[in-house]
């Protein structure tokens, strides 16, 4: 099939590269012409694994290409997919959907045939009907159905999710619109894909549902360290006790500094406000942003009470900046809040991310970035972890504690042992553990 992916972003070039993977016949197009550009050169504007070959490989067959210009890709396409930016709207947290509905503008006055609309972007209930509203405005005699089918890529890991997916959900009551959209996914039917087929408004509501109820599952187990911390039990077997019950599961069970990145923050925000504009409200979902955003501040008070309660003139070098492992997203990254705090308390700060640092400049300009975690430590009064890199999970001790002035880690991920670093006389800072092992 020929598909044309509008957007060039994380959803859109992944989504394009593995559809051209299937066999599928695909043209990304993006607005940015330097990104474009440098797309066709073979770089890639995003960290994700096995994404560069990926798109190479295509390439190479020649069944993955890029342009500026929708209209021949959008008239020869069988499916069109919008993969825009929707991020929060400055004020009120609603989504923006600027960028989607200029998309359909332009895709309508394309069309060429019989062509399936698809919304990958994440979308408020009903914008799939205000998309088919302006596309027939646009061109009445288009012939055109318009559906949704919400992405559930986990960065860092999006290859294998988009290839080998717990559910793939679409949203149209259009048979043509079901076939279409069948065949798009059906390569993945060895791999026994479950293709889901629900009305348009349902799988708009899926998306945003499904992402509430994970940042829930996160916030819920933070609230539960902190309990941990007072009454001396241990989080993470509290979360494997917990987990073990399959109708719980162990998944985001993990205690932390908080959810953040391109998604859960973003979509619970907006899935607050849709709820208000229908006259709900959604208790639990508010709470848990709530907690979150309190949480991420109170990150740089538990360094600040780890090297006795004043941070003023002394260095804490931080691990990790990206929100999460694999990937240069700094989207709402905790660590931004948790770094914004300790130079409030007048800390100095110097911090390493394997991949996140260039990215991390344009949010924390006024920090050192070092080469390695050895370089950061050097001379630091506290090592605070914060994002779980496989890079930092066998770090030299000796080598650490040496070079720092003193040998204090707050570890906000618990990828240590309180035992072990007990062993190699650091004072060290968990989540929802306790300092020393129990007796």
């Amino acid at each position: 099939m020929r598909i044309a992916m509008i957007g060039t972003g994380y959803v859109g070039l992944v989504s394009g590269a593995c559809f051209a993977d299937f066999g599928h016949q695909v043209t990304c197009v993006d607005k940015d012409a330097g990104k474009i550009e440098a797309l066709r050169r073979g770089e890639i504007p995003i960290f994700e694994p096995g994404l560069d070959a990926l798109v190479a490989s295509n390439v190479m067959a020649k069944r993955l290409d890029f342009t500026t210009d929708l209209t021949a890709p959008v008239a020869e396409a069988d499916a069109v997919f919008i993969a825009v930016g929707t991020p929060s709207r400055r004020g009120d947290g609603h989504a923006d959907l600027t960028y989607v509905y200029s998309a359909a503008r332009e895709i309508a006055a394309a069309l060429s045939g019989f062509t399936v609309v698809v919304t990958k972007s994440t979308v408020p209930v009903g914008t799939g009907d205000e998309v088919e509203r302006l596309i027939r405005e646009a061109n009445p005699s288009a012939d055109v159905v318009v559906a949704s089918n919400p992405e559930f890529l986990r960065e860092g890991a999006a290859i294998r999710d988009f290839k080998f997916p717990d559910r793939i959900v679409v949203g149209t009551d259009d048979e043509r619109g079901r076939k279409a959209l069948g065949d798009v996914y059906r390569p993945l039917s060895l791999n026994q894909a479950p293709l889901m087929f629900t009305a348009r408004r349902t799988a708009e509501l899926i998306k945003y549902a499904a992402n509430a109820f994970l940042a829930t599952k996160i916030t819920f187990i933070n609230e539960i360290a902190d309990l941990s911390e007072k009454v001396g039990a241990d989080v993470q077997q509290v979360a494997r006790g917990i987990g073990l019950d399959n109708r719980i599961g162990s998944k985001f069970l993990h205690a932390g500094p908080g959810f953040g990145g391109s998604c859960f923050p973003k979509d619970t925000r907006a899935l607050v406000k849709i709820a208000q504009d229908h006259d709900v409200q959604l208790r639990i979902v508010e709470a848990v942003l709530g907690v979150n955003d309190i949480r991420k501040r109170a990150m740089a008070r538990k360094v600040s009470n780890a090297v006795g309660g004043n941070l003023r003139g002394k260095t804490v070098a931080v691990l990790g900046l990206t929100f999460k492992p694999d990937t240069d997203d700094m989207r709402e990254a905790p660590s931004i809040p948790l770094v914004t705090g300790l130079l409030d308390m007048g800390a100095i700060v110097r911090a390493h991310d394997p991949v996140g640092m260039e990215q991390a400049k344009k949010e924390l300009p006024e920090i050192e970035y070092c080469a390695d975690p050895y370089e950061c430590a050097k001379g630091a009064d506290a090592l605070v972890i914060v994002t779980e890199w496989v890079q930092f999970r066998a770090l030299d001790l000796d080598r650490i504690k040496s070079a720092m002035a003193q040998p204090v880690v707050v570890d906000l991920r618990n990828i240590y042992r309180p035992e072990d670093m007990a062993a190699h006389g650091f004072t060290y800072e968990s989540v929802g553990r306790a300092p020393e092992p129990q007796v």
